[in-house]
Order: C-alpha cells, then structure tokens, then sequence
C-alpha cells in the first residue's frame, strides 16, 4: 500500500511524453522506469482505459493516422533538414563569415533546421546551437534525410497525461505498467490497427497510437556558453572532490572512483539488461569519445554532453550514480572500458538493431 500511494502520488505530475524511435528503432521517454519507484500494473489499472487526457489543444498531426504522420514529418525533413558531413566538429558561427564568433558545436552526426540560407552558408538552429555554417560541410535534402533516418530517432510527443503499457494490442488487453514522466522504454515496430509496440523491461507490450504525434529527433549541437558552464561544472566538481579526499586522507582514488561510477551508471540505463559483451561495448562508445576529436575530452563532458545520451539528459543516470546502486556488472564493464577494452572497434554511436550495419550484440548495433 506504501508503493501505491507513492505511484499515486506520483501520477499527479505527469505530463509530456516522450518517445524516440526510427521506423524499427524508437525509444519512449515518459517517466522514470527502473529498479526504485516504477508504476507496476496494479496502480494502471484504476485510470480510465488506455490514456488520461490532458485537456491541452490537439497537436495538428492528431487529425492523420501514424503512417500519415510520419509522411508528413519526412516532407518537413527534406525541407528543413540539415546534417552534418565532417568526420570531427563542425563550428557555428554568429555571421555567415569565417571570421565571426564561434557560438557553437555541432558534433559528428548532429543536425538542425534550416532558418536561412545566403550565399554559401546556412544559419541553422540544433539544440541550444542558432548560427551560421558553410554549406560544403552540411547535406540537405534527400542526403540530409537519408543520413537522419540512418543515425537518428523518432521522437513521438503524447496528447494524454499518462499511458498504459499492455500486454497484447487491443484496449481489453492486461496491463503491464504505465509510461511516466521521463521514462524510456524502446520501440520495436508499428503494429495493426493503430498500436505500437515496445521493450518494456524483459516483455514486448503494447502502447496506443491514437495519443502520439511524430517528430524527428538527431543529436544536437552545444552553444559555447552551455560548453564553458558544463566545463565551469565539472572543475568545480573536481575541486571538491580533492578537497573532500584530503579531508578523508583517502589517497588519489577518488576521482577515478567517481567516472568509473559515472560511466556504470549510464551503461545500467543503457545496456543493463544485455550481455556483458553489450555492456562494454556502450562504454567503449563513451571511451572512443573521449579519445576522439570530434567529441569532449572527459567522461564526464561526453556523458552530459546536449542531446547525445538521453538518460543523462532526463536526469536517470544521474539518479542511478547517486543511489549508489550501480550493479557489479555494470562497473565491471565500465572498468574494462577504462582500461581499454572494447567490443565494438572504435564506434561512437549505438541504437537498437534494425537495418543499420555494424557491430550487432544483442539488442543494440554499434557503429
């Protein structure tokens, strides 16, 4: 009854879903879904069937089925899209002008929306990131949407203040559990008659798609400012560790400790229940990162990093490194990375299998 009341109280800030997912590779961000306070079928089961209306206006996509309304996003994608086409950092500048002020990053494989374009250069928004980029380092249209589709996600937004998981897909189905505020759970296809299915934990369920509404997600740039803060950040967080491991006289571990936790941390969120093989295989994703120059140099800057790891982003990762909690394997895999290991080659990215080639272990394919 403690658990319930703690669901139930928990519902009541339940708002905007999320959903990454790329025609066979989608990720559901909507609450918080892991081993401490997960809503289980019980707490479901006294909502109204399928979805909680939120009582906001319509999203104009609801009005198409969820064929259309992927049509329609990949119209607006060849539109608007932009992808970068470097193998490192692209800089984005104030004015269309080499000369200008470097107001951000845009990391291998980012993109944005096109806002203007003048003369060889095109002004772009990705993330925090608004600025001017040469167009010979940039693909638009059907290269722009090709690569997207071939390292991006769907992100899929809910019209409802809740969602049920179920076990088959129909609305007379038993309940698995309820999607919550930042959680993810991942896509695995769209289904008959207007369900789609996810990996929700070990089970297949099975979400409605009458509540969502389609957009494309890629990773995104960082404006210099988020850059220099993350940067003032993590110095700051050095400093007191030092300062608390004199105090403790503990020796020079301490900061080891800390990415090593840092780095299982996130292989949990991403990878805690595949092999260990797929284990090392994200932290070595990190790793590779780290060594590369198209990405931050610390383990801690890559993990953070605007729009790569959407775990760190929702703020999961950060409750797992502060529960203390990270599984043995978990840090294993993570010290195996640290020393070098890898069983991914020098792959920097990583989604659910699907179509996509590279280095396949388990539910995931690195490349």
């Amino acid at each position: 009854m403690d658990q319930r009341r703690k669901l139930l109280s928990a519902m009541a800030g339940f708002a905007m879903f999320l959903f990454f997912f790329s025609e066979g590779n989608m990720t559901v961000c909507a609450g918080e879904k892991d081993n401490y306070d997960f809503p289980n079928a019980g707490v479901a089961e006294v909502l109204a069937p399928g979805a909680l209306k939120s009582g906001e206006p319509v999203e104009e996509q609801e009005e198409l089925d969820i064929n259309e309304k992927f049509e329609a996003e990949k119209e607006r994608m060849e539109q608007e899209l932009t992808m970068v086409n470097v193998q490192n950092a692209l800089n984005v500048r104030a004015q269309a002008d080499e000369d200008s002020e470097k107001v951000g990053v845009l990391y291998k494989d980012c993109g944005g929306t096109i806002l203007e374009r003048d003369n060889g250069w095109t002004k772009l928004k990705s993330g925090n990131v608004i600025g001017w980029a040469k167009d010979e380092f940039l693909l638009f249209g059907e290269e722009a949407k090709a690569l997207a589709e071939d390292v991006g996600n769907w992100i899929v937004t809910l019209d409802v203040e809740a969602v049920r998981v179920r076990e088959q897909p129909r609305e007379d189905a038993e309940v698995y559990g309820l999607l919550a505020y930042e959680d993810s759970v991942e896509f695995i296809e769209t289904v008959g008659e207007g369900w789609i299915s996810v990996d929700f934990g070990d089970e297949i369920g099975y979400v409605d798609s009458e509540y969502v509404n389609v957009k494309f997600h890629i990773d995104e740039g960082e404006s210099i400012e988020v850059i220099k803060a993350r940067e003032r950040e993590e110095e700051e967080r050095r400093r007191k560790e030092e300062e608390a491991k004199r105090k403790a006289n503990r020796g020079a571990v301490s900061a080891d400790a800390d990415e090593l936790r840092l780095l299982g941390a996130l292989i949990y969120c991403e990878a805690g229940n595949q092999s260990y093989e797929g284990m090392v295989g994200v932290g070595a994703v990190v790793m590779n990162r780290v060594k590369s120059g198209a990405y931050p140099n610390t383990i801690h800057a890559v993990i953070y990093a605007s729009g790569q790891f959407t775990p760190a982003a929702t703020g999961k990762v950060a409750k797992v490194y502060e529960s203390n909690k990270v599984p043995g394997a978990c840090l294993q895999a993570a010290q195996a990375a640290l020393d070098g290991e890898t069983t991914v080659g020098d792959a920097t990215h990583f989604k659910r299998a699907g179509s996509r080639e590279g280095y396949v272990i388990g539910n995931h394919v690195f490349w």
